[in-house]
């Protein structure tokens, strides 16, 4: 039997349009977020809590990125916001070329932040750089506080790790702490910050994150 190794040639092809599609923000100092996460984490709430505080400062885009249906990208156009919808079809990640086609969709000259939402997955959109300024992994209480540790990779390469729906880890019987601990166990300089849409100060916390990397890009 022979094995045929495409891996390398097909990240290092995805590496080279991401740092063109990286470049291409940086040219209209546009701060990128990669939003990354399983389905049920809570990726959609927070893009939105984000979007509700932030758009009047800050002229703001999305790409929501998906296997097959626009449900996310409809509920960001409520909050008349420039969205894109990208269905991947089969893949569980969006790649950079992706990302580049959706940015051709975009007023990047009137964008100050792009929201990136990425496909529901822990482990696919690992090995896929998009271009992005910051990579955050959002993961919920509701998936255990084993979660981490299963999936450790996507840990170890995000620049902002976010605990989400901390209010009801008593109810699932989970230790946000330990979720915490593990994170940094296999990440130790990464930024862990747990949340829950019922608790503002926590999403300030967010939103806070996110707009400092704003007003980065525009100091550039």
């Amino acid at each position: 039997m022979h094995v045929i190794d495409m891996g390398h040639d097909v990240y290092k092809a995805n590496d080279k349009v991401a740092e063109k599609n990286r470049k291409k923000l940086d040219k209209y100092q546009v701060f990128s977020v990669n939003v990354m996460g399983a389905i049920g984490s809570g990726k959609t709430t927070l893009i939105e809590e984000a979007i509700r505080q932030l758009k009047d400062k800050y002229r703001i885009a999305v790409i929501a990125g998906d296997v097959i249906a626009e449900m996310d990208s409809s509920r960001f156009r409520k909050l008349d916001v420039p969205t894109i919808p990208v269905n991947t079809g089969k893949e569980c990640h969006l790649d950079a070329k992706l990302v580049e086609k959706a940015l051709d969709e975009i007023d990047l000259s009137n964008t100050d932040l792009l929201l990136i939402e990425n496909v529901g997955n822990l482990i696919c959109p690992v090995d896929f750089k998009l271009g992005e300024q910051l990579r955050v992994v959002i993961v919920s209480v509701t998936e255990g506080d084993d979660i981490i540790l299963k999936h450790p990779m996507i840990f170890k390469t995000a620049n902002l790790a976010v605990i989400n729906k901390v209010d009801i880890a008593h109810a699932v019987d989970v230790d946000a702490e330990k979720m915490r601990n593990d994170i940094l166990s296999l990440n130790p300089s990464v930024p862990v910050i747990l949340t829950s849409k019922h608790d503002w100060e926590s999403l300030e916390t967010w939103i806070s994150f996110i707009e400092l990397g704003v007003k980065k890009a525009q100091n550039r």
